[in-house]
């Protein structure tokens, strides 16, 4: 298939498309969790069913290669934002405490086209802009990126809990909400039809090309599993985020739950504070730090730090379960503080998923890296919430601790064979 490059300014479009890449994977990721729990979901069954929400993500390479042979990238953009704003509609009609199933399938349906809006986004850039446009605009993706994250943990659910204080309804109010969500992404989806510019041709079916597409598929996986070392690094991408993945989904639970019940007593719109600007800045710094650091150390010499500081700032958690403190300005700095962490040391995971994708089918096994990625977030979660409501806030962050020795154990390994 050939393609002409893009003649629109790139402006235009590379924004809102990694702005609107961004907004779904957070509603569905992180609002998910903050609106089951303030409709009543038990901590238990909210932490299974958001966790399964990472499913899309991690198996999308197993259908990736079909974007590549059914229509143009371009088509499966636009369509998978008509399906997700008709998803988000769903979402916001089914809203109610009586109705989890209907508001579960409603995520999926949106997790499904998110993930597969992912893949033809990221191939749609690559063919749009030449080479040079896409080193220059690579900073910009991640920025719109980063915006559409502090916009879908912060200021949806900051817009939700002022809602639930004016109407003291609590279904309305995440009704509203999701419909304005709606009405946005129903916006950003008509700015595309216009505005993505066509600069692909229909792939050809008489080439081959699918044939050939799905040959080079199943040679990917089975090159990705003889690598050298390859069971020591899928173990390393499933536990180097243990604790993170094991806590991830009872934080907003934590911050919403009343004192008397082990939490801190957080209403929704501070709740959206702390991890929509506090805990997005500090993430974002982090990220950058080790960027840095990395760069002028190297993956070996970086992965000891980095693992501890990745692990270690969990004990926040610990000690706010421990002291229930009241002051909102000591929680901003006990979230900042693990977030900036977290951010600094998960750029070794990235990097070291980076390093042993390299060689044949790079782009392949890098995709299947992420699929271990989305599964070390997923498998943990399921079970967080039930462990947390048989042992309480205090026993659950000590046994988020423990798991801090996985990072440690399988960092110990891998540093190794860097």
């Amino acid at each position: 298939m050939s393609a002409q490059k893009s003649k629109t300014n790139p402006w235009a479009w590379v924004p809102s498309l990694y702005f609107a890449e961004g907004i779904p994977y957070f509603i569905v990721n992180v609002i998910s969790a903050t609106m089951f729990k303030r409709l009543g979901m038990s901590n238990g069954d909210l932490a299974m069913y958001t966790s399964l929400l990472y499913l899309p993500w991690g198996i999308k390479p197993l259908w990736s290669p079909f974007v590549d042979v059914i229509r143009t990238k371009r088509w499966w953009i636009v369509a998978m934002q008509v399906l997700i704003t008709l998803g988000f509609a769903a979402l916001a009609l089914s809203v109610s405490p009586n109705a989890f199933g209907f508001s579960i399938v409603a995520f999926y349906i949106i997790a499904f086209a998110s993930a597969t809006h992912d893949i033809a986004a990221d191939g749609y850039y690559m063919i749009a802009l030449e080479h040079k446009e896409q080193s220059l605009f690579v900073g910009i993706r991640s920025t719109f990126y980063r915006i559409a994250s502090v916009f879908g943990q912060g200021v949806i659910v900051v817009i939700a809990g002022l809602l639930e204080e004016h109407y003291d309804n609590i279904p309305l109010a995440w009704q509203l909400t999701l419909g304005l969500s709606t009405l946005l992404f129903l916006l950003i989806t008509l700015w595309h039809l216009f505005m993505l510019p066509r600069c692909e041709k229909e792939p050809q079916k008489e080439d081959n090309a699918t044939s050939r597409i799905l040959k080079d598929f199943a040679r990917s996986w089975i090159t990705f599993f003889k690598k050298d070392g390859v069971w020591l690094a899928i173990t390393f991408m499933l536990l180097y985020r243990l604790p993170e993945a094991f806590s991830v989904k009872m934080l907003t639970p934590f911050m919403l739950d009343a004192v008397a019940d082990g939490g801190l007593g957080l209403s929704t719109t501070q709740s959206g504070l702390v991890y929509g600007t506090v805990g997005v800045i500090a993430l974002t710094i982090g990220g950058i730090l080790g960027g840095l650091y990395a760069a002028k150390y190297g993956l070996k010499r970086s992965l000891w730090p980095m693992s501890l500081s990745l692990a270690l700032p969990c004990a926040v958690y610990l000690y706010m379960a421990i002291a229930q403190p009241t002051s909102l300005p000591v929680i901003y700095v006990c979230v900042a503080f693990d977030q900036l962490g977290y951010g600094f040391g998960f750029t070794a995971y990235m990097l070291y998923m980076m390093h042993f994708s390299e060689g044949e089918f790079k782009t392949s096994h890098y995709a299947i890296c992420t699929a271990f990625m989305a599964l070390s977030m997923m498998i943990p979660g399921l079970f967080a919430g039930w462990i947390q409501e048989a042992i309480g806030y205090v026993g659950f962050f000590i046994i988020v601790m423990v798991c801090c020795l996985a990072t440690i154990f399988v960092t110990l390994f891998a540093r190794s064979r860097c």
